[in-house]
């Protein structure tokens, strides 16, 4: 690390420690050179994909946008904030641990409908309608169907 004062190259940790929520190490450290001290913090960079949307353009990922459409599907459903909150970070830790550095919309509508059919039925025939963009009342039967199949083969 270098000296903020002298520009040194070498400096020495004189001592670290862990913030209280655990999320950085914060250092003090010491020049060689200039024998002044200083403090550094140190925290994990973890950056979300880019988002791909269906006409080839790139955004950065955006929480608020994930949050919004879960909100609007859920909307009147028996479903709290903190459940909501926890289905955004499961969505955003499966998105990090992914690897990917681009991610399509296509993949965050899946993984929103995977959460909503565990949480609220209601909301993921919502959600599908919009994200599948429903063309007739055979294409709700179908994603009703879709939904259901996994509860026949626990029930069978």
């Amino acid at each position: 690390m270098k000296c903020p004062f002298c520009g040194h190259a070498e400096t020495l940790v004189v001592d670290s420690r862990t913030g209280e929520d655990g999320n950085f190490v914060r250092r003090r450290r010491r020049c060689e050179k200039c024998d002044r001290r200083f403090t550094t913090y140190e925290r994990a960079e973890l950056a979300m994909p880019t988002v791909v949307k269906r006409n080839g353009s790139r955004n950065e990922y955006d929480p608020q946008k994930l949050q919004a459409s879960l909100r609007l599907a859920l909307r009147k459903r028996p479903v709290s904030t903190d459940q909501i909150d926890q289905v955004v970070h499961r969505i955003e830790e499966s998105l990090l641990t992914s690897g990917e550095r681009e991610v399509s919309t296509e993949k965050i509508g899946s993984l929103v409908m995977q959460e909503l059919n565990k949480l609220d039925k209601v909301a993921y025939v919502r959600f599908a309608s919009v994200y599948k963009s429903f063309e007739d009342i055979g294409e709700f039967v179908q994603a009703i169907k879709e939904m259901q199949k996994p509860l026949r083969k626990r029930d069978g």
